[in-house]
C-alpha cells in the first residue's frame, strides 16, 4: 500500500487540490448573501472531501479489476438510467435526478465513467490491429447509443452528446481504418451543417411542431447560437449577459466578489454551469488563462501517463477519460463566448454538483490507478497481435 502511495503522481494532487480552492472562492463569491444558495461552498466541501475519498480510492483499486467486471457495471449503470426515465426527479428541465433526500444523483454524468469502461473493455477484447467497420465499429457503437437514446429520453442533451465524444475517441485510439474514420467524418460533419441549415430555414415550423412540450425549451438554448435574430429576449439572456460579463472583466478582472454581473444576477446558475462567467468577470483573462492552464497540465499528466503504460487496457481508459473532459470544458466555456451551443453541462472540478465532481475525482483515480498498476502485464487478457510481433523480432 505505501508503496503505491510512493507511485501517485502528486503534480496531479496539486493540480485537483488548486482547482478545489478556485471551486470553493468561487461558489462563496457567487452565493455569500444568496439566502437559496448561501452555504453551498460547505457543501461543496464535503462534496470534495468525497472526492478525494475516491480519487484515492480508485488509485489503489488496480483498474483491471473494471475490465473483469464491464458487463455488470454496464448493465448496472443501464439499469439507472431507465429508473431516473420512469421515475427521476425533474430539475431545470432535466428528468436525470434520483433524490435520496440529503442529496441528489445524476446517473447519466455517473454513466460517463461506465461508458469508458464498457469501451474500453469491448474494444481490448477486439485485438485487432485495425478496426473493421461491421464487425467492430458498430458493435462498439451500439454500446453508446443505447444510453445515448435513453439519456436523450430525459432531456439531457450536454450529457448525451458526451458519449459521441467518448466514442469517437475510444475508436480513434482503436485505430479505426482511415477511409471509415473519413468517411464518418463526411457523414457527421455533412449531418451537422444540413441540420443546422434545416433548423435555420424551417425555425418556425419546428418551433410549431414543438409547441410548449418539454423538448421546447432545446430552442431556447439553439436559437441564440443559430438564429440569434430570432431567438427570444428570454433564450438570450443567458448568453448575451455572459458575453458582457467576460467581457467587462478585461485583463485582470474586477477582484473577488465584484463582479457586477455575476452578484447582481443577470447571469443565471453562476455557482454551476455559469461558473466559468464569475472566474472571467472577478478574475479577468489572467485568472481565466491560469485555470486553463491548470487544465492543460491535468491532461498532459494524464497522456504521459498513458505513454508510459504497458497495458493495452490503460491507454484506452485515459483516452476516454481525456475525451470527457475536453468535450467538457470547451462545451461549458464555448457556449458563453458564442463557439457552441447552451447546454446544461458542467465545468469540470469546478461547477458545484456532487455527482459531477464525484465522477470526476473517480476517472482521475482511474487515470492515477493506471500509473499505478499499468506497468503490469495482464495475462488474463489476450495479448495483441503487434506486441506479438514485436517480441519474436526481438
Amino acid at each position: 500500500m505505501l508503496q503505491k502511495i510512493k507511485k501517485i503522481d502528486f503534480v496531479i494532487v496539486a493540480v485537483l487540490v488548486m482547482l478545489m480552492i478556485i471551486s470553493i472562492t468561487s461558489i462563496y463569491s457567487v452565493t455569500m448573501g444568496d439566502p437559496k444558495f448561501e452555504g453551498s461552498h460547505i457543501k461543496m466541501i464535503l462534496y470534495y472531501i468525497v472526492g478525494f475519498i475516491a480519487f484515492f480510492g480508485m488509485s489503489i483499486l488496480d483498474y483491471r479489476l473494471l475490465m473483469k467486471y464491464a458487463w455488470y457495471i454496464y448493465f448496472g449503470g443501464i439499469a439507472l438510467l431507465l429508473f431516473v426515465m420512469f421515475f427521476g426527479a425533474t430539475i431545470n428541465g432535466s428528468q436525470g435526478w434520483i433524490s435520496l433526500g440529503f442529496a441528489s444523483l445524476q446517473p447519466a454524468e455517473m454513466f460517463k465513467l461506465v461508458l469508458i469502461i464498457i469501451l474500453t473493455y469491448a474494444l481490448v477484447r477486439k485485438n485487432k490491429p485495425r478496426l473493421s467497420f461491421i464487425q467492430d465499429v458498430i458493435p462498439v457503437g451500439l454500446l453508446a447509443f443505447i444510453p445515448f437514446v435513453l439519456v436523450m429520453g430525459i432531456n439531457d442533451l450536454g450529457n448525451a452528446l458526451s458519449y459521441v465524444i467518448i466514442l469517437l475517441g475510444l475508436l480513434w485510439i482503436g485505430n479505426v481504418k482511415f477511409s471509415h474514420a473519413l468517411i464518418g467524418l463526411v457523414l457527421v460533419g455533412g449531418i451537422a451543417v444540413g441540420g443546422a441549415m434545416a433548423y435555420v430555414h424551417y425555425h418556425d415550423e419546428i418551433k410549431e411542431s414543438l409547441g410548449t412540450g418539454s423538448r421546447a425549451h432545446w430552442m431556447e438554448r439553439i436559437d441564440p447560437w443559430l438564429v440569434p435574430e430570432k431567438a427570444t429576449a428570454k433564450a438570450s439572456w443567458h448568453t448575451h449577459n455572459a458575453k458582457l460579463a467576460i467581457a467587462s472583466g478585461g485583463m485582470g478582472g474586477k477582484g473577488f466578489m465584484e463582479g457586477t454581473s455575476v452578484q447582481s444576477g443577470r447571469v443565471p446558475y453562476t455557482y454551476s454551469d455559469s461558473i466559468f462567467v464569475q472566474i472571467a468577470e472577478e478574475y479577468g483573462f489572467i485568472g481565466s488563462s491560469v485555470l486553463l492552464l491548470l487544465y492543460f497540465v491535468l491532461i498532459h499528466r494524464m497522456i504521459l501517463i498513458s505513454l508510459e503504460c504497458r497495458e493495452r487496457a490503460g491507454p484506452f481508459l485515459i483516452v476516454g477519460i481525456v475525451s470527457m473532459f475536453l468535450y467538457q470544458i470547451f462545451e461549458n466555456i464555448g457556449m458563453f463566448i458564442g463557439l457552441m451551443p447552451l447546454t446544461g453541462i458542467t465545468l469540470p472540478f469546478i461547477s458545484f454538483g456532487g455527482t459531477s465532481l464525484v465522477i470526476s475525482m473517480a476517472s482521475m483515480g482511474v487515470a492515477m490507478s493506471v500509473k499505478l498498476h499499468g506497468r503490469e502485464i495482464d495475462e488474463d487478457l489476450p495479448e495483441p497481435s503487434t506486441y506479438r510481433t514485436v517480441a519474436k523480432q526481438s
